[in-house]
Order: structure tokens, then C-alpha cells, then sequence
């Protein structure tokens, strides 16, 4: 999944179409490594996003972008807008086939003299740049990211010094026209996989791409170049061939790859990929709109889980301490059930109490405690008297059967805590945006686990800011799922009516799922199906034969000062499931259907 010569190259087309000509009102760098550009042409306005994320590089037309700006601008932003801001755009290409973007624009200097630069965006993973250069003189006024000598010998990226392209890796241009011989040629030199050979041979070609001519060829992708006769090569050169006349004559097939079955994003390209012709297609007409759709989902995805690690950090560390504090109370308590042995020792010293005097370090006496009345060894602390030697083993007795209530008693606390914070981690799981992140966030300030302010605007606690899952099972009837514990608490204790069917799995943390009934009875297939979703997000959704405990709600309570999310509930009936992806999918199809 990356921006390869071939996307950069219908993206170039797309840009040119839209945006040449085109005057810059605003410039902002919501990021260290991004830049948003406000673009007005011919009475439609443009968001151009840039970055140069290591991990996401990236540049199209953005609908879905909302990151907030900071306060103060950052200086490389504060010299674009001095050098580019009002400019107008007057060409946008792609030298060479390469993973770059090079925007023109012209506008006035502070002597009201027109000047050219060119914005360069360089989309080469943890090399991506962007770089102002001066059009004159080929100069770099300056770059998001500054690359000293100490980092780089063969070009420096900084203030002052001439431009000069990345190094070239002396790839063909497929765009050119290029002879069968040469072709084959290039591909035998490389003794690799056929399809690496390809992407290797080829500038722009990514391993997806060559994969897909491989495969529209009929070809093995792993076969060495070495073993592949001649007959294939031809194959594979009218491939290539048709493909790269296709593109050069701007015929392109935007799109994303998804595995409905996983809910799982495969892959992007701008050219039909019919080596997933299996898999379910999302098209559009613009690579910008596939590529906002597909990096937006990624970096919530990403956002979340950078955000959310200091969170799993604080809450796996103290469930770890959790799980060592009831080892040791579990050891307490087997220890403490030994409490009737000492009270046996004191009751045959006192028995025995003639046989034993002071100084004595052990005495054997008859056990008449046991039906068979046999012997047992009795240790003394010489220091005592035999008085006092019983009077310690009763004080230990009466110690350890106290202890055995009040360890019960932590016991049960300590499994509750550690039952809320493994639901707090699968909460975390369950987050598809920041606003749940950030409910989660709040609940822990809140009910004391993490430091922080907590937001008192919302007084309201059953005023959610975000939805839980919604579904229709495949009788028609409504199925809810909550993501986290104020879902859960929503939907139980206020969503609910007190016929509702209600479901949790049994002693595994997982989400409160109710199955609104509206009157009606609801059929066997339908509470199997939110069982199914009930196991599904849960700790067990790896698991089988997972347990599901349901009931009518009005069997469901919250007992006073419990935790979010946590409830207790009677008369409940079990069902067994195993959660399965097919099954999912189907429940969700529902959704499509009705």
C-alpha cells in the first residue's frame, strides 16, 4: 500500500485539471510533517494536503481533513506563506516517472516583481520531503525536514544550497516507448522472482503492480527470471504494454480493496486490480477521493492507537500489579484455611498440658481429634511456658480465620477491579475515533485511575457524544452494542425497555448488547445472533464455545457506587457460540439489506 509512480501520475493529471490556475488564499501546517493549502479556482475552493510523514507520505484533494491548527505557525509555514501565499499555480508534474510532485507557482516578491518557485514533494517513505526551491535559480529557500551533511553525503536539503534531484536507481520509464528486447532484457538481468524483476527493472512500479501483470499474464509471481521461456515473456510484455498505453492515455480505475468477510482494507490503486476480483471494490472517478477515504481511516486508526498507548500502558501496569496482589491473597487464603489445625494444636497442649514443660522444643501426644487417634508432633517454642504455647496457636487460629473473611472480602474487590480494567482495555479496543478515546479517557479521571481535569460541561451522564454499534438481526430486529462503559451503562440502564433482551458474556469482559424487542417476541435466530455479536467483542473473540448469559432487562440492575459498565443480573439463560468473522459479516449485511 503505497504511493507508487503510477498513482503519483494520475494524481499529477487529476491536480492539473483541478488546480492550475488556481490562486493560494491560505497556507497552515497542522503537523510537524503536513500542509494543508486553501486553493480557490474558477469559483470552487480546494483543500491540497501535503505530508511528509515516514510512515504516510502522502498528497491529494482533501474533503475529510479537520486537524486543529496551532496557535503560532510554524517558521517553514511562515515562509510559504510570505513566498506562496496569494500565488497562482502554473503547472504541476512528475519528472521522470519518480515518487515526486513538483508545483509551480508565481508571485509577487516584496518588491512587487514576479517570481517562480517550485514546491517540491518528495514521496519516498522515511526520505519524504517538501522543499521551496526558487525556479531561477534552483535554490532551496528551505524544507519541512533539513538534511545536514551528517545525515546525508550525496545531498544536502538545506537553506541556500542548489537543488539536486534524489539518486536515481537507473530504472527504465515505462511510460516511454520501450522494445520488446529491451524489456526482456531488463527483466533477465535481474535473477529474481519474476515480479520483483519487474519493480526492480521498472521506475514506479510497485511490488502490487507487478503482482497484478504476473497475474493478468497467467504467470507465477515467483518464478526466476532464469526458467521463463519465451512464449511467457511475450505474454508478459503485451501486458505491460497494454497497461502503460492505457495509463498514458489517462484511462484509470481508482479504487480500494476491501475484505468485507475481515472488515479489512486490502489495498488502493488507481488501476483495476483483478487479482482481487474476489475481494469488494469502493470506486471513484477521483484518486484523490480513494486516497482521502484510505488515509483518513488510517490515520484515525493511527492517532488512536498513538494516542491510546501511554492509556494501555497505565492500565496494563496496573493490572499487572492486580494479578500479583491476588496471587498473594489466593495463597492467604489457602494458608488461612489451615486456621483449624492451629486451634487443634492449643486444644492438646492444653490436654497434654501435665507432659510438657517449659523449655521443651516439641512433644508427641495422641491426636484424639482423629478418628484413629494417632500420634502427632506438636512444635513449642522453648521459650514458653506450656501455657503460653497454647495460648499462641489459639491467637493464630483466631488470626487466620479472620483474615480468611476479610481476604474473601479483598478477593472479591480485586476481581471486580481487575474485571473492569480488562473491560477498559477492550474498550480501548473498540474505539473507531478520538470522541470514544476520549470518553474513556474521562471515565478513568473520573472514577480516579489516571490524573487529568475532568470535563464537567457534560452533566448529563447518559448524554452520549458518540454511538454504539448498530444492527438488524435477520428476523428484523434491532441489535445495539456498546464500545465502551458509558455506551454500556446507555444502553442498559436507559436505551433498554424492561422486556429488551440482554446479553453479556459469562465472567468475560465484553460489551452490553441489547435486542430491542418492541413488543414482540423475539425468535431463537436472533438472540443467537446477539449472542454472537456479545462474544464477538469481548476478551473471547478469539475463543470457542464462548458462553453468553441473556435476560429481559428488568432482571438487570446496577448496584449503588458500582463502576461504569458494571451491573449484576439473575434468572438468566446461557448460550454457547463461537464467534466467527462469516457470521459477523452476515449480521452486518442485514444492515444493507433492510
Amino acid at each position: 500500500m503505497a504511493l507508487d509512480g503510477i498513482v503519483i501520475y494520475s494524481l499529477v493529471k487529476e491536480l492539473s485539471s483541478k488546480l492550475i490556475g488556481g490562486k493560494i488564499d491560505k497556507i497552515y501546517q497542522p503537523e510537524e510533517d503536513e500542509l494543508l493549502f486553501n486553493i480557490r479556482n474558477e469559483g470552487t475552493n480546494y483543500k491540497l494536503l501535503l505530508s511528509s510523514n515516514s510512515s504516510n507520505p502522502r498528497a491529494y484533494i482533501t474533503n475529510t481533513y479537520n486537524k486543529e491548527n496551532p496557535i503560532k505557525a510554524p517558521m517553514f509555514c511562515m515562509l510559504l506563506r510570505k513566498h506562496l501565499q496569494n500565488g497562482k499555480i502554473t503547472n504541476i508534474h512528475q519528472p521522470d516517472f519518480e515518487r515526486i510532485i513538483r508545483i509551480t507557482i508565481e508571485s509577487l516578491d516584496e518588491l512587487k516583481i514576479r517570481k517562480t518557485k517550485d514546491l517540491i514533494i518528495e514521496i519516498m517513505g522515511r526520505h519524504s520531503n517538501i522543499i521551496l526551491v526558487d525556479n531561477e535559480e534552483n535554490k532551496i529557500l528551505d524544507s519541512i525536514k533539513r538534511i545536514p551533511l551528517s545525515v546525508s553525503r550525496y545531498r544536502q536539503v538545506l537553506p541556500g544550497q542548489k537543488y539536486i534531484n534524489p539518486p536515481s536507481q537507473n530504472k527504465l520509464n515505462p511510460i516511454h516507448e520501450i522494445s520488446k528486447e529491451k524489456f526482456i532484457e531488463s527483466l533477465t538481468n535481474n535473477k529474481k522472482a519474476l515480479y520483483k524483476s519487474i519493480y526492480s527493472s521498472f521506475e514506479g512500479i510497485s511490488p502490487l503492480i507487478a503482482k497484478e501483470i504476473c497475474f493478468r499474464s497467467n504467470i507465477d509471481i515467483d518464478i526466476n527470471t532464469e526458467y521463463v521461456d519465451s512464449k511467457d515473456f511475450t505474454a508478459l510484455y503485451d501486458t505491460f504494454t497494454r497497461l502503460f498505453r492505457q495509463i498514458k492515455n489517462n484511462i484509470f480505475y481508482p479504487c480500494i480493496i476491501i475484505d468485507k468477510r475481515l472488515n479489512k482494507v486490502i489495498d488502493f490503486s488507481c488501476i483495476k486490480l483483478t487479482m482481487y476480483n474476489h475481494y469488494s471494490f469502493i470506486e471513484n472517478n477521483s484518486i484523490s477521493f480513494i486516497l482521502d477515504k484510505y488515509y483518513y481511516e488510517k490515520d484515525i486508526r493511527e492517532r488512536i492507537n498513538q494516542k491510546s498507548q501511554n492509556l494501555r500502558k497505565n492500565i496494563s501496569n496496573k493490572l499487572d500489579r492486580l494479578y500479583n496482589k491476588i496471587k498473594k491473597q489466593k495463597e492467604e487464603l489457602l494458608e488461612s484455611k489451615n486456621a483449624d489445625t492451629y486451634k487443634t494444636y492449643g486444644e492438646l497442649i492444653t490436654s497434654y498440658i501435665y507432659m510438657i514443660q517449659k523449655g521443651m522444643e516439641e512433644i508427641e501426644v495422641a491426636n484424639f481429634y482423629n478418628p484413629e487417634s494417632k500420634n502427632i508432633k506438636i512444635k513449642l517454642d522453648k521459650r514458653l511456658n506450656p501455657s503460653e504455647n497454647a495460648q499462641k496457636y489459639f491467637k493464630k487460629y483466631n488470626k487466620l480465620k479472620n483474615a480468611a473473611i476479610e481476604i474473601k472480602h479483598q478477593l472479591k474487590i480485586t476481581n471486580e477491579e481487575i474485571e473492569y480494567l480488562e473491560n477498559i482495555i477492550l474498550n480501548i479496543n473498540n474505539c473507531e475515533n478520538l470522541e470514544e478515546l476520549e470518553e474513556i479517557k474521562e471515565e478513568l479521571v473520573k472514577v480516579g485511575y489516571i490524573k487529568g481535569r475532568s470535563n464537567n460541561k457534560n452533566k448529563d451522564k447518559n448524554n452520549l457524544k458518540t454511538a454504539p454499534y448498530e444492527f438488524i438481526s435477520s428476523d428484523g430486529f434491532k441489535i445495539y452494542v456498546g464500545k465502551n462503559n458509558k455506551q454500556n451503562d446507555y444502553l442498559t440502564l436507559k436505551l433498554a425497555s424492561n422486556d429488551d433482551i440482554w446479553l453479556h458474556t459469562k465472567n468475560i469482559p465484553g460489551s452490553h448488547v441489547i435486542i430491542k424487542c418492541e413488543g414482540k417476541e423475539v425468535p431463537e435466530n436472533t438472540i443467537f445472533e446477539g449472542a454472537m455479536l456479545a462474544a464477538y467483542f469481548s476478551k473471547a473473540r478469539m475463543s470457542s464455545q464462548v458462553p453468553v448469559d441473556y435476560t429481559k432487562k428488568k432482571n438487570v440492575k446496577k448496584p449503588s457506587g458500582a463502576k461504569p459498565g458494571m451491573v449484576i443480573y439473575e434468572t438468566n439463560s446461557t448460550i454457547y457460540v463461537t464467534p466467527l468473522e462469516e457470521e459477523i459479516v452476515k449480521i452486518k449485511n442485514n444492515n444493507e439489506h433492510k
